[in-house]
């Protein structure tokens, strides 16, 4: 076939990272993150699914179901998913051992370590921990396994050959199965790309929109046959580019592209928060902003924690050759769960990524960013996690992310520190999943069903929304949609209605905000455009 035409990426084409078929997110991607998740969801739940197929398949038609342990593939395709789960205990053999070995030696290590010193526990180390771990104890003499994590990524347990892109078109916003439970088969109308996250020549394929390609390029690139355009032209436009105009005028200019991810433009700098964005379904869907509505260049994207939908790398991968800088939250490295985002960032490809420590900033021109305390929302697990603070000349804006207001003195200081902060994003996940559903494959032992219940990924209800508010002084909120936008429902799958706890919450938190003389107070979706003018 010849084509003389130039073509970029379809604007219902989605493409998905994967790693050995699952959705990359930083759980299957941090090297002992991906081994334990391997073993303790992977594993678990494809075997669960062999077991008995119907009830997984039946689990997945009901909304609140679809995010539990149940894998949303036909009962015809059972063989498909037998052979790749022996494939993956062959391939990953290496990481399912290191996972064991972990997970075994850490109970070992704090049913035998009662205070003294741990020197001799080091030549009992399985052969696959050694030499990447350190072992230490808290004040109370509970011994931990400290991982060097940074020597992970140059080990066996990283492997970027397990690394590729989905590319197909999104029918209709709800299409996909949910991210973390059903691996992605291979399937017609989609073209597999074996390529590792750090490749420059995802760039490539990303600058398309601005940069059309011929179709000869463009399948020599994939590594596609003259046979496979069939395929590959359905995911193309032929339309001609259209350059995003630059934005004009005085204040600071605010879009809201869904869930947490926030545009914010202002004396020619423009800042991403979070970014999560969803694209045009070929079958119509609300309306929204998509990668297109986004300027060429964005001098800063802000990351506030590394759950999956903020920390969403379809996204980042997409606009990583606009991205100047990645900022992203410090791990405090000691639980092994609280992977480095800096260094993940960098083993995907980001050149330039800073971390902050809370109220260290980034100067910009008469303005700041600022990284300030996130408290909440991760179990009461330690986490690399940082609300942000974007001064714009005097405006003032805080991107809360999903904080819960655990303690209302510490935005005190906040406001004692940097003055009243006019306008605040924050999200209402009140409620949250249970302390096993995201981290539940790091414990080494299964927590008791009252603990699981108790401690959950949550954020704020009205009464703490509202003490964040008073505390720093806030004259404008935005509650973010908190998965109301259905193209973020395979990453969210929370189905809610409007009787929801959540819904309910956000509602009695903008009412009380009204009442105070609020300028503005609104539950944000889809999408929403605010100026903010500077104050005298």
């Amino acid at each position: 076939m010849s084509d003389e035409n130039l073509y970029r990426l379809g604007d219902s084409t989605a493409v998905e990272p994967l790693v050995n078929n699952w959705v990359a997110w930083s759980h299957v991607i941090s090297p002992v993150a991906s081994s334990l998740h391997l073993q303790n969801y992977q594993i678990d739940v494809l075997q669960s699914f062999l077991k008995e197929p119907k009830v997984h398949v039946d689990a997945c038609r009901v909304p609140h179901l679809r995010s539990g342990r149940f894998v949303n593939i036909p009962e015809f395709r059972v063989p498909e998913v037998r052979a790749f789960l022996a494939e993956t205990e062959v391939k990953q053999q290496k990481n399912l051992q290191f996972a064991k070995s972990l997970i075994d030696f850490h109970n070992y290590l704090v049913q035998k370590a009662n205070g003294h010193s741990l020197e001799s526990y080091y030549a009992e180390l399985p052969s696959e921990l050694r030499g990447y771990v350190e072992l230490v104890y808290d004040y109370y003499n509970r011994p931990t396994v400290r991982f060097f994590e940074s020597l992970l990524y140059e080990s066996d347990y990283f492997d970027t050959s397990l690394h590729s892109l989905r590319l197909f078109r999104q029918t209709h916003d709800n299409s996909r199965p949910f991210f973390m439970n059903t691996p992605r088969l291979p399937a017609k109308g989609q073209i597999r790309w074996e390529v590792p996250f750090e490749s420059p020549l995802i760039d490539e394929l990303f600058k398309l929109d601005s940069a059309p390609k011929p179709l000869g390029h463009l399948r020599e690139m994939l590594d596609l046959k003259p046979a496979d355009e069939e395929v590959l032209l359905p995911l193309l436009s032929a339309d001609p580019y259209c350059a995003r105009k630059k934005r004009e005028g005085s204040g600071v200019f605010i879009n809201y592209l869904g869930h947490a991810c926030v545009l914010i433009e202002w004396n020619g700098i423009s800042i991403l928060t979070d970014p999560c964005i969803g694209l045009k379904p070929v079958k119509g869907g609300v309306e929204r902003f998509t990668y297109k509505d986004l300027p060429e260049k964005l001098d800063y994207v802000l990351i506030t924690h590394n759950h999956h939908d903020h920390f969403c790398l379809e996204s980042l991968l997409r606009l990583r050759h606009k991205i100047d800088c990645l900022v992203v939250p410090r791990s405090f490295g000691i639980l092994y769960g609280d992977l480095s985002l800096k260094l993940l960032a960098k083993k995907v490809g980001f050149k330039n990524v800073v971390e902050l420590e809370t109220l260290e900033s980034i100067k910009l021109s008469d303005g700041e960013i600022i990284a300030i305390p996130f408290m909440g929302e991760h179990a009461d697990l330690s986490h690399g996690k940082t609300a942000y603070v974007v001064r714009a000349g005097s405006t003032q804006t805080l991107f809360a992310a999903d904080s819960d207001c655990l303690d209302v003195r510490m935005y005190q200081h906040i406001h004692k520190v940097l003055g009243p902060i006019q306008t605040v994003f924050l999200g209402m996940e009140c409620v949250g999943a249970p302390l096993s559903w995201s981290c539940g494959t790091f414990l080494p032992r299964k927590p008791e069903h009252s603990i699981n219940q108790s401690r959950r990924y949550k954020g704020c209800d009205s009464t703490r929304g509202l003490s964040i508010l008073e505390a720093v002084g806030a004259q404008r909120i935005y509650i973010y949609a908190m998965g109301l936008e259905p193209w973020l429902e395979h990453l969210l799958g929370l189905a809610y209605t409007a009787e929801a706890t959540q819904i309910k919450e956000a509602r009695k938190l903008l009412s009380a905000a009204r009442e105070r003389g609020f300028s503005d107070a609104k539950l944000l979706t889809n999408k929403a455009e605010i100026h903010l003018m500077n104050h005298a």
